[in-house]
């Protein structure tokens, strides 16, 4: 009984020991079958397709994992340099390579092997490594920026739009007793200890942004008496401060008078809390 080349392959892939019998096909033969069935795999691999049956291309590894896989042409490489081809689980060693077509499974234009961001959206830009580009250095990649060129080091949202920050306040309250006499617009003795200390926190420090001294008074007097007596009290510490070494570009002064009283004017308990010196500070 013999076997045509056809049938020895056919039985070959349902792995059927038929054609390796030398009473089967004499040594002759059995040559030019092999040299046939390597000539017929090159032709059909690309199509996926053999002798009717589905090529399954599978990646053939090591325990290291060191076969990189070329899947348009089911060949497999090892770390020796050797090609294997393999069909439905069965493995055959090439005599030769041939051209090894590259893979790019995420079509970025960046090959697997050396591919550092696999699985890229398409279309997404890239960078050599097939990394998404982020031209604004802001954290979100180009393709989904929707605010792209922001500001460096601005934070950001999930869409590379700045984040509008409400800035921070700081508020230092002082009383007027222990800055200033009765009527006086004058820092009387012990003052510049207590301004020290109140500013100490704020002085030289880059996160502050700006601080605005406000002078306040009570009610007793003319409206106009006490805006002006507030305005020189808040000027008066601006300048000690600015004497004691702080930034003078974000010192501001305003006079509040009598218009914005934090108790009743009422009492004399309520006009003593009303006579005070407050700093309003700006952070970054």
């Amino acid at each position: 009984m013999s076997f045509s080349y056809i049938d020895c392959l056919s039985h070959y892939f349902k792995a059927e020991d038929v054609c390796t019998s030398g009473a089967i096909v004499n040594n002759r033969e059995e040559k030019m079958a092999q040299l046939k069935h390597k000539k017929l795999i090159a032709m059909l691999a690309p199509l996926g397709l053999i002798g009717g049956m589905a090529l399954s291309v599978e990646g053939l590894a090591d325990n290291h994992n060191r076969y990189a896989i070329d899947a348009s042409k089911g060949v497999v490489k090892n770390s020796a340099g050797e090609c294997w081809f393999t069909v439905g689980g069965i493995m055959e060693k090439m005599e030769a390579c041939g051209d090894m077509v590259a893979v790019d499974s995420d079509g970025d234009g960046v090959t697997d092997d050396k591919d550092q961001c696999p699985g890229t959206p398409r279309g997404a830009p890239v960078d050599a490594k097939g990394c998404p580009l982020d031209s604004d250095g802001d954290g979100v990649p180009d393709y989904l920026d929707k605010c792209p060129g922001t500001k460096a080091g601005a934070k950001v949202d999930k869409d590379g739009c700045e984040v509008m920050m409400k800035p921070m306040v700081e508020k230092v309250v002082i009383d007027n007793i222990l800055l200033f006499d009765f009527d006086s617009a004058t820092l009387k003795a012990g003052a510049a200890d207590v301004l020290n200390s109140s500013y100490a926190k704020f002085k030289g420090k880059d996160e502050v942004k700006s601080v605005t001294i406000i002078g306040h008074t009570d009610s007793m007097g003319s409206d106009a008496y006490n805006q002006g007596l507030s305005e020189r009290r808040a000027n008066a510490v601006r300048d000690y401060l600015i004497s004691q070494g702080a930034d003078a570009s974000k010192l501001m002064t305003q006079g509040a008078g009598e218009s914005m009283p934090a108790f009743g004017n009422d009492t004399k308990a309520g006009r003593a809390m009303n006579r005070r010196v407050e700093f309003k500070v700006m952070m970054k």
